[in-house]
């Protein structure tokens, strides 16, 4: 088993955004290589885990540097991305309702039943670990997938594609103010979503979660430029906890809908109602803090245009 490794790609100051982009893409599928084999089977669920967030970094990166990458290029790339995700979706799903939901509960939900939804959730699992995961990783789609991406970023095809003048400017120049430029505009969109969000509204608290998520990687991507990037990224864990939750929440409702649709026995419906009763309540909960998680955010300093947080290019 793969180990986790929170080292980000070794990009450097001295670097053009293009070969920035090609290390931050190789670095990432390298690491998507790593679990592979893992994200097989559910033997240790990190497997599909760490590969659907290594795919979600590489989507991201191809957003974030959508400026310096023709559309062109960057959509096909992005659709191959979203296709492999998509089919692992199901058995992440499955397996935070199994390791996470069902046991968050466990001791203290005073229902039976509990047997029988897990039940059918691993039969569930083993069913769509074969049926989609497996499936996708031996197909010809995935394969080529592999091979192309791999020479795409080698040799910076996106240079071939018949740039814009926009483009070819950005790709060319300096990572180091491109990457203030891009954590100033990613930081913007955070706070339009957020400043004035209705945290009871599933749509508006959704976009909140996705430009957050960018925000945390493109934090993570520049993390080897500028000293301090950890502190902001710690500035952003509550809000961001808040919101993964809520997702768990909203999954969990859909998940169990789809499970119990055919199920008759009453003690496991009785169950699935008063797990989500329970989990819903979590979340209300934790959404009575927004406004602290919210405020710790918009205190974080911004490391990007500290002069002396610059590193490897000035030392």
């Amino acid at each position: 088993m793969p180990t986790k490794s929170k080292t980000p790609a070794p990009v450097t100051a001295d670097q053009s955004v293009s070969d920035a982009f090609a290390t931050i893409m190789r670095h990432n599928f390298e690491y998507l290589l790593t679990w592979e084999q893992a994200a097989r089977n559910w033997d240790d669920i990190e497997g599909v885990h760490q590969f659907r967030v290594t795919l979600r970094r590489m989507r991201s990166g191809l957003s974030l540097f959508r400026a310096a990458i023709p559309t062109s290029t960057r959509k096909y790339w992005s659709d191959e991305l979203r296709w492999v995700a998509g089919e692992t979706g199901m058995a992440r799903d499955l397996d935070v309702f199994i390791s996470e939901g069902l046991s968050a509960v466990v001791d203290d939900l005073p229902l039976t039943g509990c047997h029988g939804v897990l039940h059918l959730a691993e039969a569930r699992r083993a069913k769509v670990y074969e049926d989609q995961v497996q499936a996708m990783l031996d197909s010809d789609r995935y394969r080529r997938f592999r091979d192309e991406f791999a020479i795409w970023f080698d040799r910076k095809q996106w240079e071939q594609a018949e740039p814009s003048k926009k483009e070819a400017k950005a790709l060319s120049m300096n990572l180091v103010p491109f990457s203030r430029k891009l954590m100033d505009k990613q930081e913007r969109k955070v706070l339009a979503v957020g400043s004035h969000v209705d945290r009871y509204a599933a749509v508006e608290m959704h976009s909140l979660r996705i430009e957050c998520k960018k925000l945390r990687y493109a934090a993570e991507f520049f993390r080897p430029l500028f000293t301090g990037m950890d502190h902001f990224i710690g500035h952003m864990k509550g809000l961001q906890d808040l919101l993964g939750l809520m997702n768990d929440v909203a999954v969990m409702k859909v998940l169990l809908d789809d499970l119990l649709k055919d199920e008759t026995n009453h003690e496991s419906l009785v169950y699935a109602g008063g797990l989500i009763g329970w989990r819903t309540c979590d979340y209300h909960h934790m959404l009575n803090r927004f406004d602290s998680f919210w405020e710790d955010f918009l205190e974080a300093k911004h490391p990007w245009w500290k002069k002396s947080a610059l590193v490897r290019a000035e030392t």
